[in-house]
């Protein structure tokens, strides 16, 4: 059978992030991609312009259409701007029993500009994230999640995938693009304990959708019918590859974005 992931997610009009850059991903990993629009994004690689959210019930309605038709293994979730926006996702996904759910709690755009109401944090804790498979928060997102400073060690990130855990999902993934060092860190946590996954650091101003391609990534192994850490680890390797390989794309004056068909275009 086809392996299909579904992704939730805002649209990005640059085409690097969102809605684009996961089924990309998807594509580029051999998964058949459908999708669940819940904003429209005026952006680039300079930064994001405008933002028309998706009224809940039409998210409602596409979430019903892609799950009574299509078999949907894996679902990978994005920005989700407003508390009733993140209602109706949980609601969608407990009418269609998904499980297998990859929360990637979108807060903020790689040029900076927010893309999650601040009131929509305490939403996101409480009816999201017990739903969820994984959470894969970057540092910044991660402090958000739990009103602390932003983490400046692998000891610290242990202890806030720890207490993010205590909120529900299954596992959390506490990724280390943000600090510094020669090397990458993320950090796994979950019932069994943590596990390190590194890579070393790229530099380069191609930043754009990294962490909707790794999320992307990891819903695309689960999809395939992975492990979880077996995803996760692919999905690591995916996105080092894309953002080693980001330089030879040549788009935009900002952030571009991360090389998701590397393996494919000469």
């Amino acid at each position: 059978m086809t392996a299909i992931a579904v992704t939730i997610a805002g649209s990005d009009s640059g085409g690097g992030a969102g809605i684009q850059a996961d089924l990309k991903t998807f594509s580029a990993l051999g998964v058949y991609g459908a999708s669940v629009i819940t904003a429209l994004t005026a952006q680039n690689t300079l930064g994001v312009q405008g933002i028309h959210d998706v009224p809940p019930t039409f998210i409602a309605q596409q979430i019903d259409s892609v799950f009574s038709d299509l078999a949907v293994r894996a679902v990978k979730i994005g920005m989700l701007s407003k508390p009733a926006v993140i209602e109706a996702v949980a609601e969608g996904l407990e009418r269609h029993g998904a499980t297998q759910v990859v929360l990637d709690p979108v807060m903020v755009a790689a040029s900076g500009d927010r893309l999650l109401a601040p009131q929509a944090i305490e939403t996101l804790r409480q009816v999201l994230l017990p739903r969820a498979l994984i959470v894969t928060p970057n540092l910044p997102e991660a402090a958000a999640l739990l009103d602390e400073p932003l983490a400046s060690d692998e000891q610290t990130m242990c202890r806030q995938a720890e207490r993010i855990l205590a909120l529900g999902p299954r596992a959390v993934l506490v990724k280390g693009g943000h600090g510094t060092g020669t090397e990458s860190t993320d950090i796994l946590m979950d019932s069994h304990g943590m596990r390190r996954f590194t890579a070393a650091r790229l530099e380069t101003r191609n930043t754009h959708g990294t962490g909707c391609t790794l999320s992307s990534a990891i819903a695309a192994g689960l999809a395939k019918g992975l492990s979880l850490v077996d995803a996760v680890a692919a999905g690591k390797r995916f996105i080092s590859a894309a953002i080693g390989a980001s330089n030879t794309l040549l788009i935009g004056n900002g952030h571009g974005p991360v090389h998701h068909f590397h393996a494919y275009w000469p």
